[in-house]
């Protein structure tokens, strides 16, 4: 005799809208945050959620000892980082038309990233962080540490990393 096994259906859409509403998915701007992105985009569209696109923006450090050249530099990096994230962040918007996925975009000033990742998961509600490994940081992630290992370690809601 052979026994019956049930088979689980499909999870119904509802089910699917319960596990995940809101996702933060950070983006630096390289290509493997670009692929954590886009994944990112792939769960909330299976979880009908929407998703918040995040890029921090690290602030201008520098020794005073000039100070208008250095307010006038300051200026400049300024407006050339804001414009770096604006272009960042409308690739994400794109990103998330395609894919017919609400998305919200903002960029933060922040010495420390994943403060700022933490910050906008409690200020805007996020359910699920999806970021990449590492980003492109080169002798600071070697000096300061992987600002995703930050984020594992001080989030408080579930961080998907991905490769």
């Amino acid at each position: 005799m052979f026994a019956e096994t049930a088979v689980s259906p499909e999870p119904t859409r509802a089910q699917r809208k319960m596990l995940f509403q809101h996702l933060l998915l950070p983006i630096d701007g390289s290509d493997l945050s670009l692929r954590a992105f886009s994944m990112g985009l792939e769960l909330a569209k299976t979880f009908d959620a929407r998703v918040l696109a995040l890029h921090v923006v690290p602030p201008f450090n520098s020794i005073t000892y000039m100070a208008e050249i250095l307010v006038a530099a300051e200026l400049s990096y300024s407006k050339q980082a804001v414009q770096i994230a604006t272009r960042y962040l409308d690739e994400a918007k794109k990103l998330a038309k395609a894919a017919v996925v609400p998305c919200e975009c903002h960029y933060a000033f922040g010495e420390r990233p994943h403060q700022a990742i933490l910050e906008a998961v409690n200020e805007h509600h996020c359910d699920l962080i999806v970021m990449a490994t590492h980003g492109w940081h080169g002798l600071n992630r070697l000096m300061l540490g992987s600002e995703t290992q930050k984020v594992l370690l001080q989030s408080k809601v579930p961080v998907l990393v991905c490769r």
